[in-house]
C-alpha cells in the first residue's frame, strides 16, 4: 500500500483527493458516504449569501413585528418562524452534525459577492466545527464600466475581513477569468489565504432561438476544461505559500495524477462522484496508487509538482515556447499551415 496522506491548508490528510462543494453533501447520511467512500475530506456544499440574509431579514421583522407591544406581552414569546426553516440556520445544523459524524476535515463553502455582514457568518461555521471555511466569491462584474481592479480588491477585502473574524484556514475559490491571474493569486497569499482554489466555474447563460429566450443551466465538468486550472497550477507552484487545490475536469484516476504532477497539494472533484456516484472515488484512489506503484514513487510528495514551471524561469517565455512547441506539433501532425493555397484546411495560430 502506498502512503498517500496529504497535508491541505495546514490539514493533515489521509489522502489528496477531496470531494468539491456539491449537492452531495446536502444531508449527513451523504457526508457520511462521501467520507466512508474514501476521500481525504469534505467541502460541504455552499451557504449563499442571500439566504444570511434572507435568514437576517426574517428575524429583523419578527422583532419589529413585537417592538411597540404593551409591557404585559413581555410575559409570552411572539411566534417565531422555526429555526429550522433558515437556510443559515440548517446549514449550521448541518454542519455541526456531519462535523461529528465522520473523521476527516468538513470544510465549510461560503459563496456571496460583496464584503458585507455575511462574512461574519464565518465565525458561526468556525463555531459549528469547520476545520477551514472555503470563500467561493462568484461575482460576475456584468456592468461594462467596472474596473478590473476594482473586483480585484472586492476579493481582498472579503478575504482579509473573513481571516480577521475567524482563527481557522480559509481558502480562496478563484475564477480564472482574471487579467493577470497570477498576480491576483499572489495578492490573495500576501492578504492570508491558506489556500487557492483553481478554478470557479461560472453559470454560462445560451440562447434558445426557437423560444426566443435566454437560459440557464448548470453542466457537469469533462477532462478537457482541466487544462487552464492544470496551466496555472504549474506555474504557481513555488511561487505562493497557500496550499493549492485543482477542481475542474476530473473523471478518472489520469486527471487526479496530472494535476498532482503540475502541483497541486490536493485534488477536489464533484462532477466525477455525481456522474459516477460516490463510491467512484475508491476507483481514483485505487488509480492513483496503481500508477504510483508503477512508477516507483511511494508517496505524493516524491512527484507533487514534478512537472510543474520550474521557479526562476521566465513563465512568460515558457509559455510561449510552449505555444509554439504545439503549432509545430500541428504542422507535422497535419501539414502545412499554409495548405489552403492548394485547397487544404488551414491552422490558425490565432
Amino acid at each position: 500500500m502506498s502512503d498517500l496522506s496529504t497535508s491541505y491548508l495546514g490539514l493533515a490528510l489521509r489522502n489528496p483527493l477531496v470531494a468539491s462543494a456539491s449537492p452531495l453533501s446536502e444531508g449527513v447520511d451523504r457526508v457520511r458516504a462521501l467520507a466512508d467512500s474514501g476521500v481525504g475530506a469534505v467541502v460541504m456544499y455552499s451557504l449563499f449569501e442571500e439566504e444570511v440574509h434572507r435568514e437576517q431579514l426574517r428575524d429583523l421583522m419578527v422583532s419589529e413585528a413585537h417592538e411597540d407591544a404593551f409591557g404585559e406581552a413581555l410575559s409570552y414569546f411572539p411566534n417565531v418562524p422555526s429555526a429550522g426553516t433558515g437556510g443559515a440556520t440548517r446549514y449550521l445544523r448541518l454542519l455541526e452534525q456531519s462535523v461529528a459524524a465522520v473523521e476527516v476535515p468538513v470544510v465549510a463553502s461560503l459563496n456571496g459577492s460583496t464584503a458585507g455582514g455575511w462574512v461574519g457568518f464565518a465565525r458561526s461555521m468556525q463555531d459549528a466545527g469547520a476545520a477551514a471555511i472555503e470563500l467561493n466569491v462568484y461575482f460576475v462584474p456584468g456592468d461594462p464600466h467596472t474596473r478590473a481592479r476594482d473586483v480585484e480588491d472586492r476579493h481582498v477585502e472579503i478575504l482579509q475581513q473573513v481571516r480577521e473574524a475567524v482563527s481557522v484556514p480559509v481558502a480562496v475559490k478563484l475564477s480564472p477569468h482574471f487579467s493577470s491571474t497570477g498576480e491576483m493569486a499572489m495578492r490573495l497569499d500576501r492578504a492570508g489565504a491558506n489556500g487557492l482554489v483553481l478554478f470557479n466555474r461560472f453559470l454560462q447563460p445560451d440562447v434558445d432561438p426557437e423560444a426566443l429566450a435566454v437560459t440557464t443551466g448548470v453542466t457537469l465538468s469533462t477532462p478537457a476544461e482541466a487544462r487552464v486550472a492544470r496551466t496555472w497550477i504549474a506555474i504557481l507552484r513555488g511561487h505562493v505559500t497557500a496550499s493549492l487545490a485543482a477542481t475542474t475536469g476530473v473523471d478518472g484516476a489520469a486527471d487526479v495524477v496530472s494535476y498532482l504532477l503540475a502541483g497541486a497539494d490536493v485534488v477536489m472533484t464533484a462532477s466525477a462522484l455525481l456522474r459516477h456516484g460516490v463510491g467512484h472515488a475508491g476507483v481514483l484512489l485505487d488509480g492513483l496508487e496503481d500508477w504510483m506503484r508503477r512508477k516507483g514513487f511511494a508517496t505524493p510528495e516524491e512527484f507533487r509538482g514534478l512537472l510543474a514551471v520550474p521557479v526562476g524561469v521566465d513563465q512568460s517565455a515558457y509559455e510561449r515556447a510552449g505555444y509554439v512547441e504545439a503549432l509545430e506539433k500541428a504542422r507535422r501532425t497535419y501539414g502545412d499551415l499554409t495548405g489552403a493555397s492548394r485547397g487544404q484546411p488551414t491552422i490558425s495560430s490565432t
